[in-house]
C-alpha cells in the first residue's frame, strides 16, 4: 500500500528523501491538528487542500471532471430538473417536459428556505472542514452552531460564507483547537471583517442558547505550533512555555494581547542563549506579527520574570 502522506516537504530524511512510514499506515488527526500515524507514531505536517481554479467554460468543465457526480450530504438525493431531453440526449416530448417542469415546480413548493440554506451550507462547511484539516467533532459542534443561526434566521441578508466560517471558528474555540482565524478567512476566501461581524453574533446570539462557552485563544498551544515549524528542540519548546507561565503567575496579564505575540516572544527568549538562535524576522514572519511586537511583547514578559 502505497502512503499517502509521504510527500511533505518538512519530513525529509538526512539524505533528502521523503521519511517513510510504516508497511501498515494508519493515519489520523492528532489533538493538535497534525497527521500521525497510529502503528509507527510518524508525525507529519498541517495539510491545507489547495483552492482550485473555476471552470468557466464548458470545455474547461469536461476536463476538470474527475468523477461522476456524487450524491449531496445533505438533502434530497434524488433533484426533479426542468428537462428537454433523456438520457441519450433524445428530444422529449412536449407532454413530457411540461410533466417534468410541474413536477420541479412541486419540489420546489415543498422544500422551505431553512432546507434551502442547510443545501448551501453543509458542503461549504464540510469542504472547510477538509481544507484545514479539523477533526470531525469540531465540525459537529459548528453544524450544530450552523443549525441555530439559520433557525434564528441571522442569515437573512448576510453572507452564508462568512456564517459558515464563523460557526467553524467558534466550534474551534470552544474545543480549544489550534487554528487562527486568519487561515480559516485564507482559506475559505472570506473577508475578516465579515467573519468578524458573524462571530459577535454568534456568541452574543446563539452560544448562550446551545449552553456553549466561547474561549479566548491560549498562547501556549501556539508555541508548541510555531516552535514545530521553526524546527526548534522540544527543550526549547518548553522552556518558552516555562518563561510564560512563570511571567503569567507574576502578573502578566494576557487578556487583549495577541497571543500569536506572546507564543513569538517566548520562543525568542528561550532560543536566543541556545545554538538554535533564530532572527526576530523569522520568527515574526512565522508568527504573522509584526517585529515591534515580538519586541514589545519580550520585553513585557522579561519584566515579570
Amino acid at each position: 500500500m502505497i502512503n499517502p502522506y509521504t510527500n511533505y516537504d518538512d519530513e525529509m530524511g538526512e539524505d533528502g528523501e521523503p521519511t517513510k512510514c510504516c508497511d501498515n499506515p494508519d493515519i489520523g488527526v492528532s489533538g493538535d491538528g497534525l497527521n500521525v500515524c497510529r502503528n509507527c507514531g510518524l508525525t507529519f505536517g498541517q495539510s491545507f487542500v489547495s483552492q482550485e481554479r473555476r471552470a468557466y467554460t464548458a470545455e474547461e468543465v469536461k476536463q476538470r471532471r474527475r468523477t461522476e457526480p456524487r450524491l449531496r450530504s445533505y438533502g434530497p438525493r434524488t433533484v426533479i430538473s426542468i428537462v428537454k431531453t433523456d438520457a441519450k440526449g433524445r428530444q422529449l416530448a412536449a407532454k413530457k417536459q411540461a410533466l417534468f417542469a410541474r413536477l420541479s415546480k412541486i419540489q420546489g413548493s415543498l422544500i422551505n428556505s431553512i432546507e434551502r440554506n442547510y443545501w448551501e451550507a453543509k458542503p461549504k462547511l464540510k469542504a472547510l472542514a477538509t481544507k484545514l484539516n479539523v477533526p470531525d467533532y469540531i465540525i459537529e459542534t459548528a453544524w450544530k452552531i450552523y443549525s441555530e443561526v439559520a433557525k434564528q434566521k441571522l442569515t437573512m441578508g448576510r453572507s452564508i460564507e462568512a456564517f459558515v466560517c464563523a460557526s467553524l471558528y467558534a466550534s474551534i474555540r470552544i474545543h480549544d483547537f489550534p487554528r487562527l482565524l486568519e487561515e480559516l478567512t485564507e482559506v475559505a476566501m472570506v473577508q475578516l471583517r465579515s467573519v468578524h461581524r458573524s462571530l459577535g453574533l454568534i456568541v452574543r446570539s446563539v452560544l448562550p442558547v446551545l449552553g456553549l462557552k466561547y474561549r479566548p485563544i491560549s498562547p501556549e498551544p501556539l508555541i508548541f505550533r510555531f516552535g514545530n515549524e521553526l524546527s526548534l528542540s522540544i527543550k526549547v519548546q518548553k522552556e518558552a512555555a516555562n518563561l510564560l507561565r512563570a511571567a503569567c503567575r507574576t502578573g502578566l496579564k494576557v487578556m487583549g494581547k495577541d497571543p500569536k505575540g506572546l507564543a513569538a516572544a517566548a520562543l525568542y527568549m528561550a532560543a536566543k542563549s541556545t545554538p538554535e538562535r533564530k532572527t526576530q524576522t523569522q520568527i515574526a514572519d512565522i508568527a504573522k506579527v509584526t517585529e515591534v511586537t515580538l519586541r514589545t511583547r519580550a520585553k513585557q514578559i522579561k519584566e515579570h520574570l
